[in-house]
């Protein structure tokens, strides 16, 4: 499936600021068996003074922009074209559960697709005591990793509700989860905390979603903006798989990848400084469109 991909996101300042410095991860990647990267094009307002592109630790596509002259906001506007691959999700190669401990401590790969970075609390998740005990409720004495990752992230999407208001960028997974409410990033970040409570890696992915649905499929949560979902890692054999706890489901085609992390921290579409007096409002567009196939 091949999909073009508008992202807008506009920041406005209340008063004008002198300075600017932001970081950028908004462009998906080609990623070998997931997906191809065909086209794309982010452009700035202001045009930034400065600008270079390179990839982060895990892979990413980031850009680094600096802007050193008096502005009111600061924009992008961002085309892809991307090709999204299906690929078989062979569940019976999954490492058996109980074999898990022993698999990951002969572990000794430092890379970035290493479960090791991906087990331990990162700056946005801990290893809370409420979301572990819900998280051994859920998964019971699982068969396999896979098993005990669908058991959570089936759990998950019973006990929360998708509200949009309910929750902030800065709110706490523990919070939104006593609460029983909050967004998609909210949904993966204690779908990720659960499953490192278990000891299986786990991970945030930034990506996109299709925004018109196939004929007859009802509409997913999470598709006016970026969204996120929960990558986990089910032993060598199996690898990462990826379910999105908001939806119930695991990821196929419908969804593209932006960037993978440990948390939302590692991922957030901009990051930056400014120096800021007053308050600032943003807004943050997305549309997916299948691309037509030719008759």
């Amino acid at each position: 499936m091949i999909y073009d991909i508008t992202l807008k996101i506009e920041y406005l300042y209340q008063s004008p600021v002198s300075k600017g410095r932001h970081t950028v991860c908004v462009a998906p990647s080609t990623i070998d068996g997931v997906q191809r990267l065909l086209a794309s094009d982010i452009a700035f307002d202001p045009e930034p003074d400065e600008k270079t592109e390179r990839q982060d630790f895990f892979g990413n596509h980031i850009v680094d922009i600096g802007l050193a002259h008096e502005h009111a906001g600061t924009g992008l506007a961002a085309t892809f074209r991307v090709e999204r691959l299906q690929a078989a999700l062979e569940v019976s190669r999954s490492l058996p559960f109980a074999d898990l401990p022993a698999t990951l401590t002969k572990c000794r790969s430092m890379k970035a697709a290493s479960p090791l970075h991906f087990l331990a609390a990162s700056p946005r998740v801990s290893l809370s005591p409420l979301i572990g005990a819900f998280a051994r409720d859920a998964a019971g004495a699982p068969h396999s990793v896979f098993d005990a990752v669908l058991a959570v992230g089936q759990a998950l999407f019973h006990r929360m509700t998708f509200d949009a208001t309910a929750t902030d960028v800065d709110t706490s997974p523990e919070e939104a989860f006593t609460n029983g409410s909050g967004v998609c990033q909210d949904f993966a970040h204690i779908m990720i905390a659960a499953l490192r409570s278990l000891g299986i890696p786990a991970g945030y992915v930034s990506g996109y979603l299709r925004t018109l649905p196939p004929e007859g499929m009802e509409r997913l949560e999470g598709a006016d903006a970026m969204h996120a979902w929960v990558r986990a890692w089910c032993g060598d054999a199996l690898g990462w798989v990826e379910f999105d706890p908001t939806n119930d489901l695991f990821v196929g085609t419908d969804h593209i990848v932006a960037a993978y992390g440990r948390d939302y921290s590692d991922v957030a579409p901009i990051r930056g400084v400014v120096r800021l007096s007053g308050a600032q409002d943003s807004t943050h567009s997305v549309d997916v469109a299948p691309v037509p196939e030719p008759a």
